[in-house]
């Protein structure tokens, strides 16, 4: 029986570590079907349609009660609405300048700044230091260096780390995801306007819709669902651990569709990869 048990616990955990790996590829996948759109649309309107998809899905869902909201509660939910805009347009639009692999680990390293914060030790300063290097990996400071892209990127990152501190105030104000889901509507309705000026202002063919679409799926409602699967198998510290192959499934996608990196910036994602998986062993 015990046995049973145990064999159960792991192939449950299995399940769960798959499940991951699929939510992650997912995400990728939305991203680079989001950067197809760009020259019909560009960033800005493929992150509207992307909103407006994540919110038809969320909303339904949650049903948020926003009459019910106090001040307290109401305020981190606007905050939260315009990270969620300024977190996918830092993310799209530095896509759309230096590709998707380094642009998705310069926004990886939001997550890694909030674990390191919360290490403090020497080996987090150790950490501390890999990630440092591996972003001078990837930029490479030069006269052809493509600063606003990389300006983008670590605006996306920014907006990460503020996206897991008010997820935090919100998840302890507000039941279940009822302010996550208020937060995304809040922000599809402000992108609302902007979507229907981008789409009717200019010829847009089919493919481009579907792409744009297809991001909303792909990055934000298949990714949902399945890291809410994941969690009820998976201890949020290997969750944690499990994301950091974000960046690595960005690069090998990207190199799918041309954007080819060379030995050192490959490094430099690896060393923030590292970074990040070993500060949050340490938190453990």
């Amino acid at each position: 029986m015990e046995n049973a048990a145990s064999n159960g616990g792991k192939n449950g955990t299995a399940r769960g570590v798959a499940t991951l790996m699929a939510s992650s590829l997912s995400n990728q996948l939305g991203a680079a079907s989001g950067s197809l759109a760009f020259p019909a649309i560009g960033p800005l309107g493929v992150v509207a349609v992307r909103q407006l998809i994540a919110a038809a899905v969320l909303l339904p869902i949650a049903r948020p009660r926003f009459r019910s909201f106090t001040r307290g509660q109401l305020w981190p939910v606007l905050l939260l609405a315009m990270v969620f805009g300024t977190m996918n347009l830092g993310l799209y639009s530095a896509i759309d300048r230096i590709g998707l692999g380094l642009a998705v680990t310069l926004e990886f390293l939001g997550p890694l700044s909030i674990a390191l914060v919360g290490s403090r030790s020497r080996a987090g300063a150790a950490c501390a230091l890999a990630a440092a290097a591996g972003v001078v990996a990837i930029t490479q400071p030069g006269p052809s260096t493509d600063y606003p892209g990389i300006g983008l990127g670590l605006m996306g990152a920014a907006s990460w780390a503020a996206y897991i501190l008010l997820n935090r105030t919100i998840g302890q104000r507000i039941p279940g995801i009822q302010g996550t889901a208020a937060a995304m509507a809040v922000s599809a309705a402000c992108f609302l306007p902007v979507a229907c000026l981008i789409l009717l202002s200019r010829p847009v063919d089919w493919f481009s819709i579907l792409c744009a679409v297809g991001a909303g799926v792909l990055a934000s409602v298949v990714p949902y669902i399945a890291d809410l699967l994941a969690l009820r198998r998976v201890p949020a510290s290997l969750f944690g651990i499990l994301m950091s192959v974000n960046p690595v499934f960005a690069a090998l996608i990207g190199l799918a569709m041309g954007q080819a990196l060379d030995a050192l910036q490959w490094a430099g994602i690896l060393l923030i990869v590292a970074a990040n998986a070993s500060v949050l062993r340490l938190s453990r």
